[in-house]
């Protein structure tokens, strides 16, 4: 009996233990949050998000989908002029390096013979800016990457 009593919290909610938030308080924080939460952080946490996803859909044989990789390179593209200077910069060469690994695997893991590889959107793959270091033959392909300020 002297279990249940512990268990109930000041509010006398069964389950509730003492020292946790109540679901008024944590509604409360969470408004706390979200007033200080700006469209541009939401914006780059979301490209990093699709950009990584996007690798993984190049770069693992298991979960490879070619169409859904372009489907993110295109996204990025469409956003990246929206991000604030210095984050569009690294935005930019994660993409860039991206874009070669589409091409390399759209074209049987060549990019030679003809000119440059073309990259989902109908542009160069290189994109915007100088293309990101090349990996090395039998690389594993990009880690993840997370914006500035985020880890």
């Amino acid at each position: 009996m002297a279990e249940a009593e512990q268990q109930q919290g000041a509010t006398g909610e069964p389950g509730e233990a003492e020292g946790q938030p109540s679901e008024e308080e944590l509604r409360r924080r969470l408004e706390e949050q979200l007033r200080k939460v700006r469209v541009e952080d939401m914006l780059l946490e979301s490209v990093a998000s699709i950009l990584n996803l996007a690798a993984r859909r190049i770069t693992k044989e298991d979960e490879r989908d070619l169409e859904q990789a372009r489907l993110g390179i295109d996204a990025v593209r469409a956003v990246v002029e929206l991000l604030e200077p210095e984050p569009r910069k690294q935005v930019q060469s994660a993409l860039s390096e991206l874009q070669m690994l589409y091409a390399r695997q759209t074209q049987g893991g060549e990019a030679g013979g003809g000119g440059e590889p073309e990259a989902p959107g109908g542009g160069p793959a290189e994109g915007p800016g100088a293309p990101a270091q090349e990996r090395p033959a039998g690389g594993r392909g990009p880690g993840l990457w997370t914006p500035p300020g985020s880890t």
